[in-house]
């Protein structure tokens, strides 16, 4: 996953226990089955990856395991990356002007 990634949330549910420490960092909280755009990814000091959502902007916070501010990221692994189906028009024209050349060579050819 990078940021501009579409994603899909697959886990929106809190421990029991962590309940109260959640709820006083995210202002705002998940939801499973939404589609969510990847804003930036944080490496948290290599305790756990997390992610910035374009959709939800919580006010950062300190967090003393990583002894610094910044905006609380949720866990990576409550999302999966979107694939969807059909490609980006850019990608489609881009196939199509190589179609069109390869019939004109085709033409030139005979």
């Amino acid at each position: 996953m990078k940021p501009g990634d579409k994603v899909i949330c697959i886990n929106d549910k809190i421990d029991p226990d962590k309940s109260t420490e959640i709820r006083q960092d995210f202002e705002i909280w998940i939801t499973r089955d939404k589609e969510y755009t990847i804003r930036e990814i944080l490496d948290n000091s290599g305790i756990v990856t997390g992610v910035l959502l374009e959709e939800v902007h919580n006010f950062p916070k300190f967090f003393k395991l990583i002894n610094r501010m910044q905006e609380p990221a949720f866990a990576m692994w409550r999302f999966r990356k979107l694939q969807y189906a059909s490609k980006p028009a850019e990608e489609e024209s881009a196939v199509e002007e190589l179609v069109k050349e390869a019939k004109e060579l085709v033409k030139i050819e005979r």
